[in-house]
């Protein structure tokens, strides 16, 4: 290979990422995810693209690190619905990062995100480069199509992140050595390389297969429905709201639009034609229910089954992550956590917010399976042969459920889920529909409307009311996408390009403070659960959905279930009188079930809720759960906490969102802490304004 770089000294000085002449060659195996090969490390980039399975080989080794852990494990929090539960808030990355309070050092920064990014562009530029001077051909172009794709998300990303960041779209052999911008280039306007990789992709969809012609068995490969809905949701990002600054002056940072009006209404436009031509051409659809399951229930259960032949329709584009060398902490922290057995010790390091939990309409079948209000743990001693429960938790402990550890197929190891990350949903091309069909139209359309419909219906909410205008509208979409994506670490910029992010954080941080102090809308949200004990399965597959329980808010019921008794030898009168109100509630129960109540408000190690749970058989009443403690172990009521908010509501320095300045931690400043970081690395980066 002419590869005038090629020296030590040099690769050494390289600040855009470490190991950019790394070429991977995979193969793709219906049995196995095509990440899951052995890397081929060679500097001959020139005998890869000598033929069209070497350099497809190539291509696919451009998905490997397309999302580092931090974009859902830092970045997919702080959305108003998925929040970090951390061990404690003091110098934690993830808890601080969640609550917007950034600065240039680790760890309130984000560190990854910049060179996991740029490696991967620097692969797809010398694949964009080796596949263009090759002869063209049905497949030739598919691939220079998929790579460009690629690249495309990983600069999605990065602006996402960081705002303007250096536009590179050449490999780094081919650049003129003797240009500073070669090692050290400065930030480029967003616009323009929203502007290029869209133009990328509007060339990639007219040449890429379709998922039918493609013969491929999964989609973990982009094609030209999954290439399609990427365009609309980087339209929408090109078209939307950013934090923007001069990046001559490095003043006057603000939310805003690209200034071009005209090119925002053609943005607008493309992603409605992208959307338009994944809907109509009939291909995808929402997964409907099926095996005694809702639609969204069955969804995610397959999808953590990997039987992706029921998910395909919907789940266009998902990241491979199965196997040894390729598997993500993506499933260790998305989980409803565990204290042992067959799943293992695994801490949840995410909690929903409970104004999420609790905002769900009577019926929605997305709540249960979004959210879990149950832990596994063991009854007695945590013993191998102990038996193990799913424990009912409170308001301050309600989990991700999405990507439940008992949904999956059995891990090749404990810090190895097997689960591949989501990327598009077709439930995402439709409210990207509804909303350009409204914003192009001044308002809700038939074909917006029945897009929107399509997603509530499925949901089990398609009676609710649709707004008519426009404004109205929008904020039923922006609610929508709650609903529908959480936990799927996209939330929180899509409330950032919709200029959402301020409000919907105020409105937040106001209904928890509601829901601490029992006022407004949370005045008559009950107090107290009647959980039943229930066994976990203990097996892989287990399609468990959630925890039965009774909402209890008599005076007289509630008398009865709070005169707990300290002694096991009331324990049994104590579960006659429970299930006396199990059947007043005109449920069945019979006399070998066990039931315990559960204050809400309080912390899940209260005193109340820990001896409700002995007498129902847990030996251990005030056990630890898997989750952080920083949550779990505080109540959700001010009157439960003294009469004073609990701190991680407000207060104590670390309360919701405490670092949240508006036009200022919309997005992140670059890490500065020392070498590996881009503003070290990189005397031509400046920083965010306010830094």
């Amino acid at each position: 290979m002419k590869n005038i770089y090629n020296s030590h000294g040099f690769l050494k000085k390289l600040i855009i990422l470490p190991s950019i002449f790394v070429g991977v060659l995979l193969t793709n195996s219906c049995s196995n995810d095509f990440l899951d090969q052995p890397a081929y490390n060679s500097l001959d980039t020139e005998s890869v693209f000598n033929n069209l399975d070497t350099a497809e080989m190539f291509v696919l080794g451009c998905y490997r690190g397309v999302v580092p852990t931090e974009m859902y494990y830092q970045l997919g929090a702080g959305d108003t619905v998925i929040h970090s539960s951390e061990d404690g808030s003091t110098n934690n990355s993830k808890y601080n990062i969640c609550n917007y309070q950034f600065d240039a050092y680790t760890p309130n920064t984000v560190t990854g995100v910049y060179s996991a990014m740029y490696a991967v562009i620097e692969r797809t530029n010398i694949a964009v480069s080796g596949l263009s001077k090759m002869e063209a051909s049905t497949k030739r172009d598919a691939l220079l199509g998929e790579v460009k794709a690629i690249r495309a998300f990983c600069y999605y990303n990065l602006i996402r992140v960081y705002g303007d960041v250096p536009s590179v779209f050449k490999p780094l052999d081919e650049m003129d050595p003797n240009d500073p911008s070669t090692l050290y280039p400065k930030r480029a306007s967003r616009d323009e390389i929203y502007d290029r990789i869209i133009g990328d992709l509007q060339e990639a969809v007219a040449v890429m297969p379709t998922f039918a012609q493609s013969g491929y068995t999964t989609t973990e490969r982009l094609t030209k429905q999954s290439a399609n809905a990427l365009l609309a949701r980087i339209a929408l990002y090109a078209a939307g709201y950013s934090l923007r600054w001069d990046l001559n002056t490095g003043s006057g940072a603000m939310m805003s639009r690209r200034s071009d009006n005209s090119r925002v209404q053609q943005l607008y436009q493309i992603a409605d034609n992208a959307c338009a031509a994944i809907i109509n051409g009939g291909t995808n659809s929402l997964v409907q229910a099926q095996g005694g399951k809702s639609g969204f229930e069955a969804l995610w259960f397959n999808f953590c089954q990997r039987k992706f032949s029921v998910t395909n329709p919907e789940i266009m584009w998902q990241i491979a992550e199965y196997g040894a060398n390729t598997n993500s902490a993506f499933g260790v922290y998305a989980n409803e956590g565990s204290r042992g057995g067959t799943y293992g010790s695994r801490k949840a390091l995410q909690f929903i917010l409970p104004s999420y939990y609790l905002s769900f309409n009577q019926g929605d079948t997305r709540r249960d399976v979004s959210c879990t209000s149950y832990s596994i743990y063991f009854l007695n001693t945590g013993a191998a042969t102990d038996t193990w429960v799913n424990a009912g938790t409170t308001y301050s402990c309600i989990m991700a459920g999405k990507f439940r550890m008992g949904w999956c197929v059995a891990p090749q190891a404990a810090d190895a889920r097997n689960l591949n990350i989501p990327i598009l949903r077709y439930a995402d091309v439709l409210l990207m529909y509804a909303e350009t069909q409204n914003y192009l139209n001044g308002g809700p359309t038939a074909a917006g409307t029945a897009a929107l419909q399509q997603v509530r219906t499925r949901a089990g909410v398609g009676s609710l009311a649709i707004p008519s205008g426009q404004q109205a509208f929008e904020s039923a979409i922006v609610q929508e996408r709650k609903w529908e994506f959480a936990g799927e670490f996209n939330l929180r910029t899509d409330l950032i390009r919709m200029n959402r992010l301020a409000s919907e954080i105020d409105a937040t941080k106001q209904a928890m403070k509601n829901l601490s102090n029992k006022t407004g809308a949370y005045a008559n949200t009950p107090v107290y659960r009647l959980y039943k004990l229930e066994k976990n399965a203990q097996v892989y597959g287990d399609p468990y959905l959630a925890l039965k329980y009774i909402d209890i808010t008599s005076p007289a019921e509630i008398a009865t279930i709070t005169n707990v008794p300290t002694s096991s030898a009331n324990y049994a009168t104590y579960q006659t009188a429970l299930r006396a109100i199990v059947t007043a509630h005109g449920q069945t129960t019979t006399t070998d079930d066990k039931w315990y109540p559960t204050n809400m408000f309080q912390a899940y190690t209260s005193t109340f809720n820990g001896n409700a749970r002995k007498a129902a058989g847990f030996l251990a009443g005030f056990n630890q759960l898997q989750i952080g403690n920083i949550i779990y172990t505080k109540p959700t009521g001010s009157a439960e906490n003294g009469g004073t908010y609990p701190n991680w509501i407000e207060g104590g320095g670390d309360g919701l969102f405490y670092g949240f300045v508006p036009n200022k931690t919309e997005l992140l400043p670059f890490a500065a802490a020392s070498a590996g970081h881009p503003l070290v690395d990189n005397p031509n980066l400046t920083q965010l304004p306010g830094y």
